[in-house]
């Protein structure tokens, strides 16, 4: 043997194995807390390095994928999210957003699933929601409301810690917007799945007060700014994303 490392011992390795492990497709239950603290402490010491990436890169400028729209001029110069599939099967998803400064994934849910969130590099604004139970919703002017409640509202900046949001808890609902060029690498388990019922929904998120005809006393003794109304809308026309490639280490599945 030579000095030189096999694939198998690199980080982005040993993060799929314990994904692997811990979320199996196979499992009759949800994994404990406690595993999915473990996923949450190796994905702690991922660094850019391991996935291949350059810190504080700007991307090109390009129109990307989604929304493209030949008559906007705003929009052809807009700078697109980049979506990096590091690997993906029925029980997990683990890939990576590259975000150009200013770029916003708007408010949307992951129900029935847990995500872990790592910032690889740069600042992020992270903003939260988890629904109010039990369902309280209201109708005014045509526009259906659901209660949530803010569950984050913060900047984070790497090196920092993963962040865990679960299907009912931690923020569910989520928003993000970078402040400066920004990496983070998610783990969704499980993945997205039309055919599961696991669809993502946009939201547009009013304050609590929008709404003077919920019922008094809705909010008990709680602050109404830590409460908001979300109404489900069209995925935004301007959430502009395009592919990347995955140049980080090989990922060497188990079967």
């Amino acid at each position: 043997m030579t000095g030189e490392q096999l694939p198998s011992s690199s980080s982005i390795q040993s993060l799929y194995e314990l994904c692997n492990q811990t979320f199996k497709r196979s499992a009759n239950s949800p994994p404990s807390s406690q595993a999915i603290q473990r996923v949450s402490a190796l994905l702690d010491t991922i660094t850019s390095t391991d996935v291949g990436l350059k810190e504080n890169e700007e991307d090109d400028r390009g129109h990307g994928l989604f929304g493209f729209n030949v008559f906007s001029r705003a929009n052809r110069w807009a700078q697109p999210i980049t979506y990096i599939d590091v690997h993906e099967c029925d029980g997990f998803t683990m890939c990576i957003f590259c975000f150009p400064t200013s770029s916003v994934i708007p408010l949307h849910d992951h129900p029935g699933m847990t995500v872990l969130s790592k910032v690889l590099y740069g600042s992020l604004h992270v903003k939260a929601y988890d629904w109010v139970e039990p369902t309280r919703i209201e109708k005014s002017n045509g526009t259906r409301v659901r209660l949530a409640k803010l569950a984050v509202d913060k900047v984070v900046t790497a090196p920092s810690n993963t962040s865990i949001l679960y299907p009912n808890t931690g923020g569910n609902l989520h928003c993000f917007t970078a402040i400066t060029p920004c990496a983070v690498l998610d783990i969704l388990a499980p993945p997205y799945s039309e055919a599961a019922g696991r669809i993502c929904t946009y939201y547009h998120d009013y304050p609590y007060s929008s709404f003077p005809t919920a019922h008094n006393g809705e909010v008990g003794d709680s602050k109404e700014e830590e409460y908001a109304w979300l109404a489900e809308i069209e995925t935004p026309a301007d959430l502009y994303m395009r592919n990347g490639r995955y140049t980080g280490p090989a990922i060497h599945s188990i079967d």
